[in-house]
C-alpha cells in the first residue's frame, strides 16, 4: 500500500493521528483516568480555580471541569466515530452492490440514495428529534440514515470504476465467484478512497453533534459532553471565560487533527495534489528572489 505509505512519512498526519489515539484512549480509558466523578456536585466549590486536586477547577456546581471534560470525549468522538463506522458499513454495502452488479439493482438503490439526500442532514436530524425526542443515541440515529447514502454514491462511484479493470474481467472469465472478487480484489483497492471521505466526514459530525448538544438537543445533564460544557459555560463566559477554553480547545483541537489526517491522507492518494499545492510556494519563493535580486542591484 504506498498510499499508506506516503501517509505515514507525511510528519503533520502522524502527529494528528497520534493525537487522536491518544484522546481516543482517554475516552475509553475515562474511569481510570479521571481525577474525580463528573457527575459530582460540590457547590461550596463553585467557579473554584485551578488546583492540584482540581487541575482545570470546577464549574458552576463545583464539578471537575478535568474529569467532565475527559468523559466529554466519549460522546464527542468515540461514539461520533462509532456513528460514522456504521453509516460507512451500510453505505459501503449499498455501494459495492449497486457498482458492481449494476442493471435494475443499482437504479433501484441509487434511487432510493437520491429521495435519502433529498432531505438536507440538518433538517432530517431535527425531524428524527422532533419525533423521537432529544438526546444522543437519536441524533446518532440521524447521522446514519443521513450519512449512508452519501457514501453509498461515493463508494458506488469507486467500485464501478474498479470493476472495469481488466484484472477483474480476467477474474470472472476464469470463474472466481463474485464474493471473492469483491472482497479480494476490487476492496483492497476501494480502501484508500473509502478512508479518505470518511475522515473528511469525521471532523463535520464532530461539529454537529457538539453543536446540537450546545442547542441543549443533545446529550442531558448531568452527563458531559464538550458542546454541552459550552452551554453551560456561555453565561459565565466573561466572569469565568476559562469554563469555555478547555472544551473549545477540544472540539478546535479534534477537528484540526482530524482535518489535517483527512488531507494527509488524500494528498497520499493522489501525490498530485501535494506537489500542486507546493507550486503557489515556490511561485511566491521565485518571485521573492526576483525581487531581492533586482533591489540588490
Amino acid at each position: 500500500m504506498k498510499w499508506l505509505k506516503n501517509a505515514l512519512h507525511d510528519k503533520v498526519a502522524m502527529a494528528s493521528f497520534t493525537f487522536l489515539v491518544l484522546i481516543a484512549a482517554a475516552g475509553i480509558f475515562a474511569p481510570f483516568l479521571a481525577p474525580h466523578d463528573p457527575k459530582a456536585v460540590h457547590m461550596d466549590m463553585r467557579f473554584a480555580p485551578a488546583s492540584w486536586e482540581y487541575p482545570l477547577g470546577n464549574d458552576q456546581l463545583g464539578r471537575c471541569v478535568l474529569s467532565r471534560l475527559i468523559y466529554g470525549i466519549r460522546p464527542s468522538l468515540l461514539w461520533v466515530l462509532a456513528a460514522l463506522v456504521l453509516s460507512v458499513g451500510i453505505g459501503g454495502i449499498v455501494g459495492f452492490v449497486a457498482g458492481y452488479f449494476r442493471g435494475r439493482l443499482d437504479a433501484v438503490l441509487m434511487r432510493l440514495c437520491d429521495v435519502m439526500l433529498s432531505f438536507p442532514g440538518y433538517v432530517m436530524t431535527l425531524a428524527i428529534i422532533g419525533i423521537m425526542g432529544v438526546g444522543l443515541e437519536n441524533i446518532l440515529i440521524a447521522f446514519v440514515l443521513s450519512k449512508w447514502p452519501w457514501f453509498a454514491r461515493v463508494i458506488r462511484t469507486s467500485v464501478r470504476q474498479y470493476a472495469e479493470a481488466d484484472y477483474v474481467r480476467f477474474a470472472k472469465a476464469i470463474g472466481i465467484s463474485d464474493w471473492q472478487i469483491m472482497t479480494r480484489h476490487i476492496a483492497l483497492v476501494a480502501t484508500p478512497d473509502i478512508a479518505v471521505i470518511a475522515s473528511s466526514s469525521l471532523g463535520s459530525m464532530i461539529l454537529q453533534i457538539s453543536g446540537f448538544s450546545f442547542l441543549g438537543l443533545g446529550i442531558q445533564a448531568p452527563n458531559a459532553e464538550w458542546g454541552m460544557m459550552l452551554s453551560e459555560a456561555r453565561e459565565v463566559m466573561f466572569s469565568r471565560p476559562e469554563l469555555m477554553l478547555a472544551p473549545g480547545l477540544a472540539i478546535v483541537l479534534t477537528v484540526c487533527a482530524v482535518n489535517f489526517l483527512a488531507d494527509a491522507l488524500q494528498t497520499a492518494l493522489d501525490p498530485k495534489l501535494g506537489r500542486s499545492r507546493q507550486k503557489p510556494q515556490a511561485l511566491v519563493s521565485a518571485l521573492d528572489t526576483g525581487i531581492s535580486g533586482k533591489s540588490g542591484r
